[in-house]
C-alpha cells in the first residue's frame, strides 16, 4: 500500500504583503501528479492545513478543490488539526466528507481516531492523533499524573491499545525530537517551539508501535530518530529561515509487516524563494539578474541607507518581500550592551542615542516630534509627556 504524506500547508497564507494562493494551488496540483504517477492510495496530511483559525474563502475554497480532486481519483484523505487550525470549522462535514473517503480528526475525543484499510498483506490501522495539550489531554485521564506534552501522548497512545505485531501508521502534529537533538527548526513554527522548551517535545520513542510516524509542526522535511518517524515539511519556503530547504513529499510504501520504504519525490513551486546580499549596484547589474519573478530577501551590505531601496528593488524584482542591512553600523549594533541601556534614561535619550548609532548623526527636534507622538499612539509614554509644538 502507499501513502503519500503532507504536512503544515498553511492554506491562505501570505508572503510579505504578497498573497500565495496561485502558489499553493500550482503545488497542490504538482502534488496531485504526482499521486496519479505513484499510484498513490492514501494521502495523509498532518495539521496546519489552514494558516489562519478564521481562513480566508480563498483558502477554504483551495482544499474544497483538493480534496474533491482526492476523492475523485479514488485516493481515501486521512486529515488531523494543527496548531493553526480551528478544530470546529476543520471538522465542519466530516459525516458528510468520510462518505467520500476522506477522513479528518481534528479534536481529541478520549479515544484515539483509527481507521483499518486492507491490502494484499493484510490490515493496515491508520491512527489520528490532532494536535494535543497536556491540559486537554488530563481532562480525560485526571489520575494519569500527565505533567508534559510527551505524558499526554504517551497516555493516549497507551489507552488506545495499538497492536505492534500490526502494520500501523500514526498521524500527528507534535514537536518530535529524537534521542540526542531537537529537529532542525523552520518557518513559523521555530519561535514557538524554541520559546516554550522542554514542555511541548515529545520522544520519538512514543511512535515505536507504529510502522510510520506522519508528522506535522516543523517545515524543514526530515527524518527524526529513524527513518519511519519523519516530518514531510511545508510544500512551499514559508519564511526566510527556509531558504536552502530543498521540499519535497514523501511516498511511504507498505509491504508485509517491518517492509517499509520512504522515497522523497522533490517539489518545484511556482516561484522560488530566495536570499541575495552584497551592494545595490552589484545586485542589480544586469549580469547578475536571474528569476525576477521569485520571492526575494535583500540584505544590502552599503554603508549608507538607501532611499526607497524598496522601490528600486522591485522594478528589476517585483516579489522583493523585505531588504535588511549588514553594514558597520548595523554589526555595531549587534555589539552594544542593552541590559542596561533603559535604566533611568528617558524616551529622548534612548530614541536619540539609537539614531546616533545607526547614522552617526543628530536627529533633528521635528523627528523626534514624531517620533514621540508615534510612541503615544502605541501606549509606549504616557500623554502627558511634553512635546514640543
Amino acid at each position: 500500500m502507499k501513502f503519500l504524506h503532507l504536512g503544515d500547508l498553511h492554506l491562505g497564507k501570505s508572503l510579505g504583503d504578497f498573497d500565495l494562493i496561485k502558489d499553493q494551488q500550482y503545488i497542490l496540483d504538482q502534488i496531485l501528479r504526482i499521486i496519479e504517477e505513484q499510484s498513490v492510495e492514501g494521502v495523509l496530511i498532518a495539521g496546519d492545513v489552514y494558516d489562519k483559525a478564521v481562513p480566508s474563502e480563498a483558502a477554504m475554497n483551495l482544499l474544497d478543490y483538493f480534496l474533491s480532486s482526492l476523492s475523485e481519483s479514488g485516493v481515501s484523505t486521512y486529515m488531523i488539526s494543527g496548531n493553526h487550525d480551528s478544530d470546529d470549522r476543520l471538522n465542519y462535514g466530516s459525516a458528510l466528507f468520510a462518505a467520500n473517503h476522506i477522513y479528518i480528526s481534528s479534536k481529541y475525543d478520549g479515544t484515539l481516531y483509527r481507521r483499518t484499510v486492507t491490502d494484499a498483506y493484510g490490515k493496515v490501522d491508520i491512527y489520528l492523533l490532532p494536535f494535543v495539550k497536556a491540559s486537554q489531554v488530563r481532562h480525560f485521564f485526571p489520575d494519569a499524573g500527565i505533567a508534559s506534552y510527551d505524558d499526554a501522548v504517551r497516555e493516549i497512545l497507551k489507552h488506545a491499545e495499538v497492536d505492534p505485531k500490526r502494520r500501523n501508521v500514526i498521524v500527528a502534529h507534535q514537536f518530535v525530537t529524537g534521542r540526542s537533538q531537537d529537529p532542525s527548526l523552520g518557518g513559523s513554527e521555530s519561535m514557538g517551539t524554541q520559546s516554550v522548551g522542554l514542555v511541548e517535545k515529545i520522544g520519538y520513542d512514543c511512535f515505536d508501535a507504529f510502522d510510520y510516524a506522519a508528522l506535522g509542526h516543523i517545515h524543514s522535511p526530515q527524518r527524526v530518530g529513524r527513518e519511519a518517524v519523519r516530518y514531510a515539511g511545508s510544500p512551499l519556503k514559508y519564511s526566510l529561515s527556509e531558504v536552502n530547504n530543498g521540499k519535497s513529499v514523501p511516498i511511504i510504501t507498505l509491504g508485509e509487516k517491518g517492509n517499509v520504504s520512504v522515497d522523497l519525490i522533490p517539489l518545484r513551486p511556482m516561484r522560488d524563494l530566495r536570499h541575495i546580499k552584497g551592494p545595490l549596484k552589484r545586485l542589480l547589474d544586469r549580469a547578475n539578474i536571474t528569476d525576477p519573478d521569485d520571492f526575494i530577501y535583500v540584505t544590502l551590505t552599503d554603508e549608507d541607507p538607501l532611499n526607497d531601496a524598496m522601490g528600486i528593488f522591485q522594478q528589476v524584482y517585483p516579489n522583493t518581500v523585505k531588504i535588511d542591512y549588514d553594514n558597520s553600523h548595523t554589526r555595531s549594533m549587534e555589539q552594544v550592551d542593552l541590559s542596561n541601556m533603559a535604566e533611568n534614561r528617558s524616551f529622548s535619550e534612548l530614541v536619540g542615542d539609537f539614531y546616533r548609532l545607526m547614522y552617526h548623526c543628530e536627529m533633528s527636534e521635528e523627528e523626534m516630534k514624531y517620533m514621540k507622538l508615534a510612541a503615544q499612539e502605541a501606549g509606549m509614554i504616557d500623554e502627558t509627556d511634553e512635546i514640543d509644538p
